[in-house]
């Protein structure tokens, strides 16, 4: 029983973490953010999102850039969120560079 809210939880702040961010970045040119994965702690505290950012030679100033405004990130997700959820979670970001690895296998494989 558990397992299903947190995951249909998890759903609803991803969705909704990548409305924020793809609003957000509008006005970056040339930058995309997208919400690879969502995890939530089984107590519904901890949010955990893995962020996808192209191009990703700017991945670790524009994380660094989400970590500094997590509270306005967060502030904003409670808005959205706040008729489905009685606590906001606590926000972490990370980068996904499931997709940088991929390339990098690809490349390899070329050779």
């Amino acid at each position: 029983m558990q397992e299903t809210r947190q995951n249909r939880i998890a759903r609803l702040l991803q969705k909704e973490l990548s409305l924020i961010f793809q609003s957000q970045t509008r006005a970056m040119h040339g930058v995309m953010v997208s919400v690879t994965r969502v995890r939530v702690s089984p107590d519904l505290s901890i949010c955990t999102a893995y962020l996808s950012i192209f191009p990703s030679d700017k991945g670790e100033e524009i994380i660094e850039n989400i970590r500094k405004n997590e509270k306005t990130v967060r502030y904003d997700l409670g808005q959205r969120v706040r008729n489905q959820l009685r606590i906001i979670p606590e926000l972490r970001f990370f980068i996904d560079d499931s997709l940088d690895y991929i390339e990098h296998i690809d490349e390899l494989l070329k050779k």
